[in-house]
């Protein structure tokens, strides 16, 4: 469990942002989660259509309040909360799928600069993938791994026991990796862009 929660080194989290760059996605580092959140504030246009999807990470440093509570923005979240499952379900996914900017986390990130992600529905994949214009990462240097077979590893061993644990207080019912997101190359440029933090933060 160490391994996965250890914090990479500054050479590793620079080689690990030119390979980023190199695969078109757009990465930087800053040392503290509140500078994290500042960047985030910086780079959303006040009053467009934001996604802030669930996140450990976004609850820590601040932003999912703010996103969805400052009236700075066009919460999504808050739109699909008023919305009712078994009516306006067709509603609630094509809202989720395509918001203009969506603000989340990866559950690693390999130093050739690919990215994966785990899900249980599977809800946060297609704006990260395709559906969304802008995309902005939050992560934690402790997600940086060595290869996509280390990615996997990292899900698997560290990150769904406490994203279960998590389901479980949170919703009543576990989680699972029923789906799995790599990104190895991001073919919009300026599409995506991963912030690096200097602390431990999410799982």
């Amino acid at each position: 469990m160490d391994k996965w929660s250890k914090l990479a080194d500054r050479q590793t989290i620079d080689k690990t942002i030119e390979a980023l760059k190199a695969n078109g996605i757009e990465a930087q580092f800053v040392e503290t989660g509140s500078e994290a959140k500042k960047k985030i504030l910086e780079i959303l246009p006040e009053g467009s259509e934001v996604m802030n999807m669930t996140s450990v990470t976004l609850d820590t440093i601040g932003v999912t309040k703010e996103i969805v509570e400052s009236e700075r923005f066009n919460s999504v979240h808050k739109k699909l909360m008023s919305l009712d499952m078994k009516t306006q379900g067709l509603e609630m996914q094509k809202l989720g799928a395509a918001p203009e900017w969506v603000v989340g986390s990866v559950h690693a990130v390999t130093e050739d600069g690919h990215t994966l992600i785990a899900s249980n529905s599977g809800s946060q994949l297609p704006a990260y993938a395709y559906g969304s214009a802008h995309v902005i990462w939050v992560v934690g240097v402790q997600k940086i791994v060595k290869d996509t077979e280390e990615g996997i590893k990292r899900i698997y061993e560290y990150v769904l026991p406490l994203e279960d644990e998590r389901a479980k207080k949170a919703y009543g019912v576990g989680s699972g990796v029923s789906k799995l997101l790599i990104i190895n190359k991001e073919k919009t440029p300026n599409r995506i862009t991963l912030i690096f933090v200097g602390e431990k933060l999410g799982f």
